[in-house]
């Protein structure tokens, strides 16, 4: 499990703990299923993972609730330069699955008006911030500490099959 901790009114996050739809979730005494063995009816849980891993992926982070009182979500979310995608995956593999950080896109100000600012890697450690016709450098502190809105990994290494 993992602690949130409050900073400066907002929430902290790791961005790994927003990968909810890779926990096991408990269907209930509602949802028994009938077991094939036994053939009587058992409580069960279900897990969604992920079979094949894609090049690039994205995560989009929730920043906006559209509910009777609309609201933009400002909760602070840790995340990595390096990310291991060996827990999501359906079973284990002798593939790699390290993906690292390439871009951040956020979003500045409300829920009603903003601006889309991106952050993106040409080199390992060299970041630019792309704010409409400006792009100037970045340091990774920026890129961290930024309110991602979506991040793209790209896989560290490629595999063909």
């Amino acid at each position: 499990t993992h602690t949130h901790t409050q900073t400066h009114a907002y929430t902290l996050l790791c961005m790994i703990t927003c990968i909810r739809f890779t926990r096991p979730e408990a269907l209930g005494s509602e949802s028994k299923i009938k077991c094939s063995k036994c053939h009587s009816y058992q409580e069960s849980t279900k897990r969604l993972t992920v079979k094949k891993l894609p090049i690039v992926v994205c995560f989009h982070l929730k920043r906006f609730e559209h509910s009777l009182h609309s609201k933009k979500i400002s909760n602070l979310i840790h995340f990595t330069f390096d990310l291991d995608m060996t827990p999501f995956m359906a079973r284990s593999t002798n593939s790699d699955n390290r993906y690292t950080l390439y871009a951040v896109v956020n979003h500045n100000g409300s829920l009603h008006n903003g601006h889309y600012t991106c952050f993106i890697r040409q080199q390992q450690d060299q970041w630019f911030k792309c704010d409409d016709a400006w792009i100037t450098q970045a340091t990774t502190e920026e890129v961290l500490n930024s309110e991602g809105y979506l991040l793209y990994y790209h896989k560290k290494v490629l595999e063909y099959s």
